[in-house]
């Protein structure tokens, strides 16, 4: 019996991914479909959709794309035994989640009672959409220790005001999206555009949370890609953003 294969369409939908994430994986070698039609488009079967669920299940885990294709790539691999194992990981996830969920749901009842309409207490994860400004002491934290950048993020941190939370985040998306705009316009990450929106990037980490200079955010571009927690950031906004972002910062801190 032949074995079913798939249009790229119905992988999208099937998986619950877009088209242009499929052709990013293929491009890359991560996802490279078995068969192609005599007309040239993407055929999948059903191992590349096994393949396809590892990878997903992965970057759910906050993997990043290279470490996801060394496993799966690994000659000795056991695919249940993976399998077995990305579970255990979501499972372990999901109790950690209903357990913050129980957190907040524990801290709503105290600061919002129900005869009270304002907060007593700002909770800047609830105002910041999942932004946490402590991330900014870590990557720092991560990659240079507790020196003086560690301290001087923390120091000015502990004095922004809601409105100045509002603001780093407006201005930080405004960046990202130009970044975004660049990467899916095929534009190089070495060209003079994306280094423009570095050294925005650049200055706006200089300006909010600690001195950045040309090698220092060379050592973030390092940490952005090669951290799954800061390469899964970028990346969940756009695929390849990571990457893009990054290659961007090393050409804008070697001018060019």
């Amino acid at each position: 019996m032949k074995s079913r294969t798939y249009q790229i369409k119905e992988v999208a939908n099937i998986a619950g991914v877009s088209s242009r994430t499929l052709r990013h994986y293929d491009e890359i070698g991560l996802l490279v479909p078995s068969h192609r039609s005599a007309a040239g488009y993407r055929l999948y079967t059903d191992a590349d959709l096994l393949r396809l669920q590892s990878i997903l299940v992965g970057r759910s885990l906050g993997l990043a794309l290279e470490a996801i294709r060394q496993s799966i790539d690994d000659p000795a691999l056991d695919r249940v035994a993976l399998l077995r194992q990305q579970r255990e990981a979501l499972v372990a996830r999901a109790k950690a989640t209903a357990d913050m969920i129980r957190s907040i749901d524990a801290a709503i009842s105290m600061i919002k009672p129900p005869h009270k309409q304002e907060l007593d207490v700002v909770d800047m994860k609830a105002i910041f959409d999942g932004f946490d400004p402590a991330e900014y002491e870590a990557e720092v934290q991560h990659r240079w220790g507790k020196g003086d950048a560690y301290k001087e993020s923390t120091r000015r941190s502990r004095r922004y005001t809601e409105d100045d939370w509002h603001r780093i985040k407006d201005e930080s998306n405004t960046i990202l999206q130009d970044a975004i705009a660049l990467l899916n316009s095929g534009a190089a990450p070495d060209g003079g555009p994306a280094m423009d929106v570095a050294e925005r990037y650049r200055r706006w980490v200089d300006r909010w949370f600690y001195p950045c200079s040309p090698a220092m955010h060379a050592g973030l571009a390092e940490l952005y890609e090669g951290d799954p927690r800061f390469a899964k950031y970028f990346d969940d906004r756009a695929v390849g953003l990571a990457s893009f972002l990054s290659a961007a910062m090393h050409a804008n801190s070697q001018g060019g």
